[in-house]
């Protein structure tokens, strides 16, 4: 793997963004947007995972993130394997779920043909996180994920998302613990 691509001080703010497997619109339905931010949650008490700014669009999510405990590589690890695991059993189990087959097929084979997986894979493989080592930097990337589903269409406003922390930006009570950048 490339150094570009790693996370070298755990403390330090890191932009990631992780996208699903041939950019499949997974997070259309609330519960398997819902198994993220219990994650989420989970690895902010027991990980010392912290959030400082979040955006989850249909196909992948983007946050801003940094930790006073466990190394971000392991949680990310940790959450995307929590996450892909429990999402696949939800998608399987939906009744409602018209793409069930669909999805399920394409996740298969992308897990076949990786080797670090046995048979499945919801979660493209890196996470290329980049340190945000500026101001210009931190805001850029701040704007641009909170601006993301303005500019998809979903709102007019990033604050009325519900699934970003804009809202907590904007003093609104957002879902998920975050700690704001100053």
């Amino acid at each position: 793997m490339s150094e570009k691509y790693k996370f070298f001080n755990k403390e330090d703010l890191y932009f990631v963004t992780f996208t699903v497997v041939n950019w499949i619109d997974v997070f259309t339905r609330r519960e398997y947007r819902d198994v993220l931010i219990d994650s989420w949650q989970y690895c902010i008490r027991e990980k010392g995972l912290i959030i400082h700014a979040w955006c989850i669009m249909t196909n992948h999510v983007h946050m801003i993130i940094s930790s006073n405990g466990e190394e971000l590589s392991d949680i990310m690890r940790d959450m995307k394997s929590y996450t892909s695991t429990t999402i696949k059993k939800l998608i399987f189990e939906n009744p409602e779920e018209s793409r069930k087959e669909w999805m399920l097929q394409i996740m298969r084979q992308k897990g076949r043909q990786n080797s670090n997986n046995k048979d499945f894979q919801l979660w493209q493989q890196h996470n290329h996180p980049i340190r945000l080592d500026s101001n210009y930097l931190m805001e850029q990337k701040l704007d641009y994920i909170h601006d993301n589903p303005v500019k998809s269409g979903f709102v007019d406003e990033p604050e009325h998302y519900l699934y970003s922390s804009a809202r907590d930006y904007s003093g609104l009570k957002g879902l998920v613990k975050i700690e704001l950048i100053e």
